[in-house]
């Protein structure tokens, strides 16, 4: 779907995924499924907020993923 889109988790990603690359992804999903590389002003906020939303739903998903072969990470 969106080629910029790179997978955040191990082993491709050898390191936790920070919370800018975690951002930057949830950005590029919402350009592409919106189809606007940057909102109108009227359109801003939702824009932000659905940014804002998957950035944390990617956060939680990478947090639970159990990838075989790796540790979990422990929660903090």
């Amino acid at each position: 779907m969106c080629r910029s889109i790179k997978t955040l988790r191990p082993p491709v990603l050898p390191e936790e995924a920070t919370e800018d690359e975690i951002r930057a992804a949830a950005l590029q999903y919402v350009r592409k499924v919106s189809g606007f590389r940057a909102p109108a002003a009227h359109n801003r906020e939702v824009f932000e907020r659905a940014v804002e939303v998957i950035a944390e739903a990617t956060a939680e998903l990478l947090e639970g993923l159990e990838v075989r072969g790796a540790t979990r990470r422990e929660a903090s």
